[in-house]
């Protein structure tokens, strides 16, 4: 027997099964097997500095803690799927157990998100959600459409039996839950018919463009009688385009969410109205739904949150779903 021969034959033999080992337990990282037992969990709002979105953070915050949990948000400057996109990329590298997020673009961001998946992220969309059903574990949002519907009920009864043209204020065109708030109103306006709506206006999600699409139809429509508006920023556009118009109190304006602008707005006249949503609710169910997943526990797969018509009249006693501007 030569030894010399054997020796290396056996050395070859053990760099080989290292080898292999090495390559099965990269394998197995990357297909998420660096998730067991983690217990950090990332958020990435729409926008950050918006009243909506910190209020959601607080909810996930909160829970997060109380179920022994780490939670880290990051959010892009602008509602901006390019934005957003690098936050979640940068997940890649050492992606979290579970991903909660609100889409900026129910399409644009399918790819970055699945591969946050892939790399073995659990996926709960809160807000916003993806066409694509497939990606998300659990969806957590308002019901939107609903939003929209009461909405319009809401600009019903603030016209009084009165005639008169409505203008519709979007973000920007790929947005779901805007979509849907937008889409819900028109559907429902339908039943009003002394309210027409003079149809749907994008706004890029910035409050200047809205006041600029609200000054063009009072020029064009000299009978427009309310304004919904989508969200918060193109609630403050809206406003302050009746405010330069003179027209502040004469046209009902109708917001989407409760920031503490909109709710100084509303006591002070500029709104009439604003349907609130529960963005704290929606954290906490984020978290709880994202745990579930971790854990191996039962998933829902959709949730929604409660919405609520908000007059001057009845403020006071609907304080709690007002937004908050720090946890």
């Amino acid at each position: 027997m030569n030894l010399t021969k054997t020796l290396v034959a056996a050395g070859a033999l053990a760099s080989a099964v290292a080898l292999l080992t090495a390559c099965s337990g990269t394998v197995g990282d990357s297909g998420g097997g660096s998730q067991a037992g983690s217990k950090k969990l990332a958020l990435v709002p729409g926008v950050q500095a918006e009243p909506f979105y910190i209020s959601l953070q607080c909810g996930a915050e909160a829970e997060a803690k109380k179920l022994g949990y780490e939670l880290t948000t990051q959010a892009p400057q602008k509602f901006d799927a390019p934005l957003q996109t690098q936050l979640v990329n940068a997940l890649g590298a050492n992606p979290p157990a579970a991903l909660l997020i609100a889409p900026t673009d129910d399409t644009a961001m399918l790819g970055p998100i699945q591969q946050v998946k892939n790399r073995g992220a659990k996926i709960v969309e809160v807000d916003t959600a993806l066409k694509d059903t497939s990606v998300a574990a659990s969806s957590i949002s308002s019901d939107n459409a609903a939003g929209g519907k009461l909405a319009a009920q809401t600009m019903a009864k603030l016209a009084a039996g009165k005639s008169g043209s409505v203008l519709v204020l979007d973000t920007i065109a790929g947005t779901s839950t805007t979509a849907a708030r937008a889409k819900g109103f028109e559907d429902e306006l339908k039943s009003t018919p002394n309210l027409k709506s003079i149809g749907v206006q994008f706004t890029q999600n910035e409050p200047d463009q809205a006041a600029s699409k609200v000054t063009a139809a009072l020029a064009a429509n000299p009978d427009l009688i309310g304004v919904f508006a989508t969200n918060l920023n193109t609630g403050e556009g809206a406003a302050t385009g009746l405010r330069n118009a003179g027209k502040v109190g004469a046209v009902n304006l109708i917001g989407f969410d409760a920031s503490p602008s909109e709710v100084e707005g509303l006591k002070n006249g500029q709104y009439q109205a604003l349907i609130a949503q529960d963005p704290a609710s929606i954290g906490t169910q984020g978290v709880q739904q994202a745990v579930a997943a971790i854990e191996g526990k039962p998933v829902t797969r959709n949730l929604t949150a409660q919405l609520h018509s908000i007059t001057k009249a009845d403020m006071d006693a609907n304080s709690q779903y007002f937004y908050k501007q720090s946890c």
